[in-house]
């Protein structure tokens, strides 16, 4: 496989295995997202669906946006990471989700509260956050390493 291929699947690939990480954690393991969870999922779903466009199209610019929002969320995943090691303080105060249907209070009151502040799961020390900064900054920074300047076509 060629670098430059290999930069196509990465945009595609990366950002569908951490989003469904996410919500193998949120559903399997019930590990509900805080506010800044979700603000790390935002740009992987902007990222799938530029690779999703670029692999229609054949057009590198669009694996090069796909990277930087991979980039974007490696980014947003440090920020949060730091705010879970008490580095720094969090811009909001997190919130909850209610469940809909019934009583509008009674789901609201029944809520789990999700903190920013308070990783609810680590493996050597590094939470969710921290791999998604990890492999996000790795693989955003691979994407554009591979796909710089280069003119090839997939086939």
């Amino acid at each position: 496989m060629t670098g430059h291929r290999l930069a196509y699947v990465l945009a595609l690939a990366v950002p569908a295995a951490l989003l469904g990480g996410a919500l193998i954690a949120q559903y399997g393991f019930d590990l509900p997202p805080c506010e800044m969870c979700w603000w790390q999922r935002y740009p992987h779903i902007a990222a799938l669906v530029f690779a999703a466009l670029a692999w229609t199209t054949r057009r590198d610019a669009l694996v090069a946006l796909a990277g930087l929002a991979i980039l974007v969320s490696g980014a947003l995943g440090a920020f949060h990471a730091g705010v879970e090691y008490g580095w720094w303080e969090g811009l909001t105060a997190c919130t909850t989700t209610a469940a809909g249907g019934g009583d509008a209070l009674e789901a609201i009151m029944n809520a789990p509260i999700v903190r920013c502040d308070v990783a609810p799961w680590t493996l050597g020390g590094i939470s969710l956050a921290g791999f998604n900064f990890l492999i996000s900054t790795v693989a955003g920074l691979a994407i554009l390493w591979l796909i710089r300047g280069r003119k090839r076509d997939l086939r």
